[in-house]
């Protein structure tokens, strides 16, 4: 007796209350196991992969790709039973025996929800044992509704008709899912109304680049050719159509249209660093000082390290890498700067473990990664776990908690080539190190006039926790480190 589970948008965590569908992974009347992802969805921290706890037939999706739903809102419908009630797309057999049950509609946030039964021949419907953040098999079991055959069979087969009107509807060659990895080439045929099926990738196996897409638009933009005539079109006799065009009609100017205003939703992760921004602004009295820093001395240190053979030979150490220990060296001495401020309690918190968050830029926007424990770290711990983080942020893979939690950031804005910046505090942070780009400059060193690799640091703090003076140590002594890394040895 096969039983049809509605399945709907878990918690995926971190108070998040809505997802956007970015691709679906199966399609109506699709067999689907039991933790086998079913959509692709982004957040406002990340894009995850939502497994479905139940195997099945794919009965109904809900939600075309683009379409931001709320957490609980149903996402698609599993038609669960044995494998000789389902039919081909999960409609029970009506000549399998008089008197069989069609089964029952159970609808269920995560697995475990609506699972079970009584009656011979229904067992407890199969779920998963795995769990996504805030749901899982430990949920208590719902009690599921019985319904009688007649009104059961009509549910299902209305599932199944409307599978099969949208497969008729749907020509051979634009079903199945599309060559696009990129949810920002997504967004951007969204924007312009193009429908990805129709367009032919230029990149690996069909793969749909972004290039294609800004051809697509640029051809819409620049007037493409009128479409022939449909099937559908009634046809018109020649002579008939020769008088119609005979009659001479002067043309008049049409004044040039002005270009549309474009209007982009602020969601996703664009809306979620614009509300923190935003939040930072209203609620943080940040001010700013700064110095200019002579790295020279750094630079042949990081050279040093990475030239070393033999036992004090290791993995590349990036100037990052670099930079992040010293911050975390700086922070045990001005642990005042790693903290935050609880507003309702009218407290200044105090914390013990730097998690440490740097500035990255994706295409998905800007994005805060965090290394965990930081303070204990040393640089080439700190420089793995930041070429990890990177490399999932630029594959669009960083979960939720790799993206939450920290309590000091670090931003190299000096890879866009500029020198400094004041940058807005990463809420509920008390302090950001900015770092501009590392450019020969003339400075004076040991009386005399040289050239010197020369970077701007500043640094941004909350005045609420602590004064001036305390941001001004801590920079110097950032500051210090960098021109003499040996000051360092004190710590390590």
């Amino acid at each position: 007796m096969p039983q049809v589970f509605e399945f709907k948008l878990p918690d995926l965590g971190e108070g998040l209350t809505e997802a956007e569908i970015v691709r679906w992974l199966v399609e109506v009347g699709d067999v689907v196991a039991i933790d086998q992802p079913v959509v692709e969805v982004e957040t406002a921290k990340a894009m995850v992969e939502v497994p479905c706890p139940y195997g099945g037939v794919v009965t109904a999706r809900f939600g075309e790709e683009g379409t931001e739903l709320p957490v609980g809102a149903p996402l698609l419908t599993v038609a669960v039973g044995s494998e000789g009630a389902l039919g081909p797309v999960g409609l029970a057999d009506s000549g399998s025996g008089s008197g069989a049950e069609a089964g029952a509609v159970v609808s269920a946030v995560g697995p475990g929800a609506g699972s079970g039964g009584s009656g011979s021949g229904s067992g407890e419907a199969e779920a998963s044992g795995n769990v996504l953040v805030g749901y899982g098999t430990g949920a208590p079991v719902a009690r599921r509704r019985r319904v009688r055959p007649e009104a059961m069979a009509a549910s299902v087969a209305a599932h199944v008709t409307a599978a099969a009107a949208v497969s008729a509807a749907v020509p051979d060659a634009v079903q199945g899912p599309v060559a696009v990895v990129s949810p920002l080439v997504r967004k951007l045929a969204r924007q312009h109304d193009l429908d990805l099926r129709q367009l032919a990738g230029s990149g690996p196996d069909g793969l749909i680049l972004r290039a294609d897409v800004e051809s697509a638009i640029r051809a819409l933009t620049e007037g493409a050719p009128a479409p022939a005539p449909t099937s559908a079109a009634v046809s018109v006799p020649e002579s008939e159509s020769v008088s119609a065009v005979q009659p001479s009609v002067p043309s008049v100017a049409q004044p040039a249209a002005s270009p549309a205003v474009e209007r982009i939703p602020l969601r996703g992760v664009r809306g979620a660093v614009a509300d923190k921004l935003a939040r930072s602004r209203r609620e943080i009295p940040d001010a700013t000082c700064w110095v200019d820093v002579d790295a020279t001395e750094l630079m042949a240190a990081r050279s040093a390290m990475n030239s070393a053979g033999g036992p004090a030979a290791g993995p590349k150490v990036s100037v990052l890498a670099l930079l992040a220990r010293i911050c975390t060296a700086a922070l045990a001495r001005f642990p005042e700067l790693n903290s935050t401020v609880d507003l309702e309690a009218r407290e200044i918190v105090r914390l013990p473990e730097v998690h440490l968050g740097f500035a990255a830029q994706t295409e998905r926007g800007l994005v805060v990664p965090v290394v965990r424990d930081a303070q204990a770290r040393n640089a080439d711990s700190i420089g793995a776990e930041i070429a990890r983080l990177t490399e999932a942020a630029r594959t669009g893979r960083l979960t939720p908690a790799e993206l939450t939690g920290g309590t000091f950031t670090l931003n190299n804005y000096g890879v866009f080539g500029v020198d400094g910046s004041t940058p807005i505090i990463n809420h509920p942070e008390a302090a950001m190190l900015g770092v501009g780009r590392i450019v020969p400059k003339p400075w004076v060193h040991e009386g005399e006039l040289a050239v010197r690799q020369v970077v701007q640091l500043s640094l941004t703090f909350d005045h609420r926790v602590c004064d001036g003076g305390t941001a001004g140590g801590f920079l110097r002594y950032v500051a210090d480190c960098v021109e003499q890394p040996a000051v360092l040895l004190r710590v390590l």
